[in-house]
């Protein structure tokens, strides 16, 4: 991979049914990932070891870690530490999100990549 691109020759997968699709940057030791979630869309509870940062960059969420849960929406952010449980659910519009993963998501690489397609998120003009 290039150290320059756009997002958009990224090819998406889905990681959770087509409903949860991502496209990932991967670096040496860290993750980044454009997220897109279609209205409605359930990140159901899981938990990893890479600690994760995020925040909305459209739409809105309901997001919840251990027991503290928040309404998101362009601008909100979480930090979610190693292997602490969270879940996640999209707005009536959907939404698109940024995640950053350390270490790396390396469980991604096996999931099946589709055609580069353009992102929901940011808007082409």
């Amino acid at each position: 991979m290039a150290n320059l691109g756009d997002i958009a020759a990224v090819a998406p997968f889905d990681v959770w049914g087509a409903t949860v699709r991502a496209r990932q940057v991967k670096g040496d030791r860290v993750s980044f990932a454009l997220v897109e979630l279609a209205p409605g869309a359930v990140v159901p509870e899981h938990l990893h070891e890479q600690e994760q940062l995020g925040m909305v960059v459209q739409g809105r969420v309901r997001f919840r870690i251990d027991d503290e849960v928040a309404d998101l929406g362009p601008g909100g952010t979480w930090r979610i530490p190693s292997n602490h449980p969270h879940e996640i659910e999209a707005g009536p519009d959907g939404a698109v999100v940024i995640d950053i993963f350390s270490p790396n998501r390396d469980d991604w690489d096996r999931l099946p990549r589709l055609e580069p397609q353009a992102p929901a998120w940011p808007p082409r003009g």
